[in-house]
């Protein structure tokens, strides 16, 4: 079952779908909000890949365009990270007013920038009642520094950034950068960007992520439980950002990494990643309460 909505973020109406289970019913169902990455939408294949899944599992799932992406209000690229953890709460209000849904099991599930958001909201919500991680990140600069990594890309980025303060200061107008070169991505991996995904954004987007730092709150999200999920050699976000956030996570905490996968691993439909978080779920967030 899918069912179209608009919700209320602040001053703005985002876009979603909620899926439920063939069969559910009205019945009491735990729910993951899926977090869609970096200018990406709800319609991305590392967002309809764990919403399919965890519906085959019994859970209700909820994607949805945070502002300025897909078909939500806003200024279309403009993805600055505390807003978004601001739509993730919206979206945690709204799922917690369904009648379908139990509010006390709403969880959140993101890749890459959606994980740092997941994580971020997770720990300044005592709502969300599970967060799982995959290839997030939770240190803005030390990401940077390792996606920029020679002397020349570091000095360009941290220049693009100056830049885009200078030309706010004396136009009062954004410069627009493109997403590559905020974030670099092989060449190999563009093909996993969903249709309509952002080209080019305000220059305050990259210093957001620059400044934006989950590693500040990730213990707060325990004694709930917190799922982090990596690639060993991820081409995007660099895997020592998990291990940093599972350093600094209380319990309980799981952080597994795969050699096989790459950053985009719900893509991949990939059997051990499905085995991990199905049994990881089994023992924190059943579908059933008394399971």
């Amino acid at each position: 079952m899918e069912e179209a909505v608009r919700f209320s973020s602040g001053k703005l109406e985002l876009a979603g779908v909620l899926h439920t289970p063939d069969g559910a019913g009205n019945e009491n169902l735990p729910c993951f909000a899926v977090l869609h990455g970096f200018g990406s939408n709800k319609d991305a294949t590392n967002v309809r890949g764990p919403v399919k899944m965890l519906n085959e599992w019994g859970y209700a799932a909820f994607r949805f365009d945070m502002r300025g992406c897909g078909e939500s209000d806003g200024e279309f690229g403009r993805v600055i990270c505390q807003e978004q953890v601001e739509d993730t709460r919206a979206a945690v209000d709204f799922l917690q007013k369904r009648p379908e849904i139990d509010p006390g099991r709403v969880a959140l599930l993101g890749s890459s920038f959606g994980a740092a958001v997941a994580i971020y909201t997770g720990g300044v919500d005592e709502r969300v009642a599970a967060v799982i991680s995959s290839g997030g990140w939770g240190h803005g600069e030390r990401k940077f520094r390792r996606q920029h990594p020679t002397e020349e890309g570091w000095m360009r980025f941290t220049q693009m950034l100056e830049e885009g303060r200078r030309h706010r200061e004396r136009t009062g107008e954004s410069l627009m950068v493109g997403r590559y070169d905020i974030v670099p991505m092989p060449a190999h991996l563009q093909t996993h960007l969903s249709q309509n995904s952002v080209v080019n954004f305000p220059s305050e987007v990259a210093q957001s992520m620059y400044n934006f730092c989950a590693e500040d709150v990730v213990a707060q999200i325990a004694p709930r439980p917190l799922l982090l999920l990596h690639s060993s050699d991820d081409s995007i976000t660099p895997t020592e950002q998990s291990i940093a956030l599972f350093e600094k996570a209380g319990m309980p905490t799981d952080l597994h990494l795969f050699a096989e996968t790459d950053h985009f691993m719900f893509s991949e439909d990939n059997v051990r990643v499905r085995e991990i978080v199905k049994s990881w779920l089994d023992r924190f967030l059943p579908v059933r309460e008394d399971a």
